[in-house]
């Protein structure tokens, strides 16, 4: 692809004229539609959800403050059967989880007919940092399901991060709809929700007689209760 940073010609070029030149470049054999509707992609960016492309660390990619990892083992004979008791047990439900604070979601996927696994998650910050709230906040949990892949050296080993990184495959492509809030930002946001909801009720109940505090309040009611187009 031509870089404008080497190529003088293109110093004069617009924002516009560079989205669909790079656009040309990469899809040029494709329909003239999807050229348009990956053109809109690039350019309507939301300020205030926009992400990025770079690394996590040690592996890995980051979009804004979320990062994801993607790992595939090998199984020990049996592994997959216990694994699968352990998770009907808790019916999926792995609260004790909630302790890492920066983790949104994990997933187990047995294939090969059991003889593999992909493990996926997603979390706030950087790679490093993430393994060391596993080894520190539930180092049990994470001895107890790993322990059924092969060579698995336990949470606490000083080559528990090699052997991670060593499954990991980092994602080609990967979408983010919130990048900018972490798992600690959702939480406060359920809360100050709640708390809203509370005064809200509230008022309505006893309106101020106030009309500057009157008119306040029903604007407030007006914005949370107006979705966003792509809330639809």
């Amino acid at each position: 692809m031509t870089d404008k940073t080497t190529d003088p010609r293109l110093n004069d070029e617009t924002l516009l004229d560079e989205i669909k030149r790079r656009i040309d470049a990469v899809a040029h054999d494709a329909p003239q539609l999807a050229k348009i509707a990956l053109e809109a992609m690039v350019r309507k960016h939301n300020p205030d959800l926009k992400g990025s492309a770079k690394s996590a660390g040690r592996a890995g990619k980051q979009s804004g403050n979320v990062s994801e990892l993607t790992a595939i083992a090998t199984l020990k004979p049996g592994g997959a059967d216990r694994l699968r008791r352990i998770f009907d047990l808790t019916n999926g439900n792995m609260d004790g989880a909630q302790r890492v604070a920066t983790l949104h979601d994990m997933r187990f996927v047995f294939f090969d007919d059991d003889t593999r696994i992909l493990f996926a998650t997603t979390y706030d910050g950087d790679w490093d940092a993430y393994i060391n709230d596993f080894a520190t906040k539930i180092p049990e949990l994470m001895d107890l399901l790993f322990s059924n892949i092969e060579g698995w050296p336990g949470i606490a080993s000083p080559t528990v991060k090699d052997f991670i990184a060593g499954h990991q495959i980092d994602a080609a492509g990967w979408f983010v709809a919130n990048p900018q809030v972490t798992v600690v930002d959702t939480r406060r946001y359920q809360r100050m929700d709640k708390a809203l909801n509370v005064f809200l009720d509230a008022m309505a109940a006893t309106p101020p007689r106030d009309p500057a505090t009157r008119e306040a309040l029903d604007a407030l009611s007006r914005a949370l209760s107006q979705p966003e187009r792509e809330d639809y």
